[in-house]
């Protein structure tokens, strides 16, 4: 837990405490009375109140149409299985700001729906709800198909054996067994959707609200640090709640499993119901796509016709009116490798702290549980004015160091690798290791002859989320990364911020590469994990 809790605590509680602390002191005193009157504030209230009714309604309708994908992941092999993978996961690293662009073109004026069938859904809620789903419905494919596809459908056939029905049997042996990952990818997406900033500010116009919109508005628009601090708190205590509700929930239902090899799961579909069950889910695939459809055809659709031209006026800074000190095209290697570094980081501190709460439950271990999803639920806003007011003297002097923004994006990459590990962790059957040490392996070869193995499809579905994420990473980016490096959704919301048809189209071609990148190394990940499948 030492290095976790040194992460956490350097790169995170400080930052925020020193960003929340300045705003409730006005002249060395504490304004603890400022925190009664945004309280109780009615405006207060019904931000909250949309805030955590929206995340609910996101991560239901997230997992209702997730979890079938999930399923047909887990047990079924088809052709082009591992592209459609790494193509639902796409959506996951795309900028807010251009998916909320995205949706306006399909679902508001003169959109697609406007045109075929006269109907917008733009300053609705179901068009929040829709692009949450579009973002998020990977996180539930993702973190539920891992574990999914290494639970042994022996243990089901067995049930149906002894006269259990198909659905008596999954409800009663593989939903228990399931209950932890889906548990963790439902609050994963609560989280993400608690602070939805980007999505709503475009989609839901001024009827709609959140609180992580309340505090930006605060703080980059209205300069009310006070009101802005209380409610990164408010935001703090309805997450940690959440989160200790969460971890009483999860433990009492967790258990030892048989594990195998998730190739050996995986079989052709069989029977009417099956190929329905396959063909509805890439229906759903099929949608997710033709949102990205939408940024491709834009980023060719030039003032001259479909071309490459705004694909070629990348290559300079000078085509941008001012607006880079680079090219937009060096934002592509600055992406790759800052998210290379965030995965690294992220992968070894998610892996030291999964690895300890598999150990001995206690107050201290729930509470550290707690804590590494606490970045999740923080507003992006309060981290990266936290990295610029703490970070900025020795012995951490990090302002101009590249290690800052990995550093941020590992942040919001750890939880993911903590929640996609931790339940196959703790499935591991413990007498397996202490059958090892019985035959005198030590702890670290016992480690890495039992629960590598059975864990290792697991780290590389946390690794290549970690990737997606620091790739996509943006709300705490924006303001910590230099003019002279930009990452990919820094250089997309920057031309978008520009007026202007060349700086619109260079925004689509780029979110276009962002596409690609993702969708290319996801696809190496995939490969990597299926060419090794033999040695679990």
């Amino acid at each position: 837990m030492a290095v976790p809790l040194a992460f956490f605590g350097v790169f995170f509680a400080y930052p925020v405490t020193a960003i929340v602390s300045r705003g409730l002191k006005d002249g060395g005193h504490w304004q603890f009375g400022r925190i009664g009157e945004v309280v109780t504030d009615p405006a207060t209230g019904h931000v909250l109140w949309f805030t955590t009714w929206q995340a609910l309604a996101s991560t239901a309708l997230t997992l209702a149409l997730a979890l079938p994908g999930a399923y047909v992941f887990a047990r079924f092999d088809f052709p082009g299985k591992q592209l459609l993978r790494a193509v639902v996961t796409v959506p996951f690293v795309l900028p807010t700001v251009v998916v909320g662009s995205a949706f306006l073109a399909l679902l508001g004026r003169g959109g697609l729906l406007d045109e075929l069938w006269g109907v917008r859904l733009d300053t609705t809620v179901w068009a929040i709800l829709l692009a949450h789903v579009f973002f998020n419905y990977a996180v539930v494919v993702r973190t539920v198909g891992g574990l999914w596809a290494q639970l042994d459908p022996r243990q089901e056939e067995a049930a149906r054996v002894l006269g259990a029905g198909r659905f008596a049997a999954w409800r009663r042996v593989t939903l228990p067994a399931l209950a932890p990952a889906v548990a963790a990818a439902a609050l994963m997406v609560f989280l993400f959707t608690f602070t939805s900033f980007g999505v709503v500010q475009i989609l839901g116009g001024p009827r709609y609200s959140t609180l992580e919109v309340e505090i930006y508005q605060q703080t980059a628009q209205l300069l009310d640090l006070p009101t802005a601090a209380v409610l990164t708190l408010v935001q703090f205590v309805a997450v940690a709640v959440l989160l200790v509700v969460h971890g009483r929930t999860v433990r009492r239902r967790e258990s030892a499993l048989r594990l195998v090899d998730a190739a050996r799961t995986a079989r052709r579909p069989r029977g009417a119901a099956q190929w329905a069950l396959l063909g509805s889910v890439l229906a759903v695939i099929a949608l997710l796509v033709l949102v990205p459809l939408v940024l491709t055809l834009r980023s060719f659709d030039g003032p001259d016709g479909y071309g490459l031209a705004f694909y070629r006026a990348l290559a300079s800074a000078g085509d941008n009116g001012g607006t880079f000190v680079v090219a937009p095209l060096e934002a592509i290697g600055n992406s790759l490798s800052y998210a290379l570094a965030a995965t690294g980081i992220a992968v070894v501190v998610g892996g030291l702290a999964a690895a300890a709460l598999t150990r001995r439950a206690g107050k201290l271990v729930r509470g550290f549980d707690a804590l590494l999803m606490l970045p999740l639920g923080t507003s992006a806003v309060t981290v990266g004015f936290g990295f610029l007011i703490t970070l900025d003297e020795p012995p951490l002097d990090l302002r101009t160091s590249w290690i800052l923004v990995p550093l941020a994006q590992a942040l919001v990459g750890v939880p993911f690798v903590v929640r996609t590990m931790l339940p196959v962790l703790r499935a591991v059957d413990a007498r397996l290791r202490e059958a090892a040490a019985v035959l005198g392996a030590s702890p670290l070869r016992a480690w890495r002859e039992v629960d590598l193995p059975l864990v290792g499809r697991a780290l590389a579905v946390a690794a290549g989320f970690a990737f997606a994420v620091s790739l996509g990473e943006f709300g705490a980016t924006v303001f910590i990364a230099r003019p002279d490096n930009p990452t990919l959704p820094v250089a997309v919301a920057r031309l978008l911020g520009r007026p202007g048809e060349l700086n619109y189209g260079q925004a689509m071609a780029l979110s276009t590469i962002l596409m690609l990148v993702c969708a290319a190394a996801l696809l190496v990940l995939e490969r990597v994990r299926t060419d090794r499948s033999g040695e679990f």
